[in-house]
């Protein structure tokens, strides 16, 4: 049996959809079905995805029909040639759709009330879902439509020991000895309405040095080197910048060693997640029940106002954000260190 999985984006969509991927391996081989379950995944998101032994093939599309033609030709030509008999769309949008089509699928199933008008590509339609489940619920509940296992929540996601050595070899390059705590700061996010000032990051971090001795390891990606740096000068003593240089399993390494990371909603907030590391998850614009930090032991802090959420990705006068304090955030982190101790 061949299974195509489609989700191309985002990192943490990718992420939240692991434990569908681990609910239908299991399924199917409980059942006895030697199935092949492929993953078609747009680049930026493909780092989390490599090397992971429950998929059989990571295909690879780059983002944007206009530039990269010849390209996803191919790889619509491959996808056909397949001959999938189940292609399953995660994503639920115009991109996913297409995808689905070109795939020429047997079966080619979603949610009913796919967004953009995706649902039209599907022969196989699950009943709406339900916009304020969380998002890893609903991927579930596909997974169990085509047979997956759902009776328990994993992240199957696949750390290979190189990159726990390449991680440990950068921490300690930032100044952070080897087998030393540290938590992790993840202050920058896609969306505007997502972040925290920066000054606020700073003060936190300066407290939660004093108070506990553990320093902070700063993660972003390579836009946000500078600005990291600038904070990470501001904290001063105790401090290292990563952002920029590591790879997405690097992270998740990085992320897995941590005693805890603060954090907006952003990808690497999914991935401390799915790595079993509690987060002090920072949410205004967006809804934690619906795309928070999965799991048990994560702390939200949101002032819920009338307004949120109103998933603006721009806003006058961000005030959901604006409104959460240190003192908000330092006292989350005093109920994780006291949950370490306890």
């Amino acid at each position: 049996m061949k299974v195509l999985i489609i989700k191309l984006s985002s990192i943490g969509d990718c992420v939240h959809t692991l434990p569908a991927l681990h609910a239908l391996r299991k399924g199917l081989d409980k059942a006895g079905v030697k199935a092949r379950i492929d993953w078609l995944v747009e680049e930026a998101a493909s780092g989390v995805l490599k090397g992971n032994p429950l998929i059989d093939n990571l295909i690879v599309v780059k983002r944007g029909w206009a530039k990269n033609f010849g390209d996803n030709r191919k790889t619509a030509r491959l996808l056909a040639s397949t001959g999938y008999d189940m292609v399953l769309d995660f994503q639920g949008l115009l991109k996913s759709g297409v995808w689905v089509m070109l795939s020429r699928g047997k079966k080619r199933a979603g949610f009913s009330n796919g967004r953009e008008l995706s649902h039209l590509f599907l022969n196989d339609r699950l009943p709406p879902y339900d916009i304020e489940r969380h998002a890893v619920e609903r991927y579930l509940d596909l997974a169990a439509h085509a047979g997956g296992d759902t009776s328990e929540v994993k992240f199957p996601l696949h750390i290979p020991k190189a990159f726990v050595e390449s991680a440990i070899k950068k921490i300690e390059k930032g100044g952070i000895k080897k087998g030393s705590p540290f938590f992790v700061l993840i202050p920058r996010a896609r969306w505007e309405t997502k972040l925290w000032d920066d000054g606020r990051f700073i003060e936190l971090a300066k407290r939660v040095i004093s108070k506990s001795g553990i320093p902070a390891v700063l993660a972003g990606g390579p836009s946000d080197r500078a600005a990291l740096e600038a904070i990470k000068e501001k904290i001063g003593e105790g401090a290292c910048n990563l952002s920029g240089q590591t790879d997405l399993l690097e992270l998740a390494a990085v992320l897995k060693m941590a005693r805890f990371a603060v954090t907006v909603d952003s990808g690497p907030m999914h991935l401390a997640a799915a790595v079993g590391t509690r987060t002090v998850a920072l949410f205004g614009p967006t809804a934690p029940w619906r795309t928070g930090p999965y799991g048990k032991g994560h702390i939200i802090v949101r002032k819920g106002l009338k307004c949120s959420p109103c998933f603006k990705k721009k806003c006058t006068d961000p005030k959901c954000m604006k409104e959460i304090s240190v003192d908000d955030v330092m006292a989350a982190v005093e109920e994780v260190l006291k949950g370490d101790r306890a």
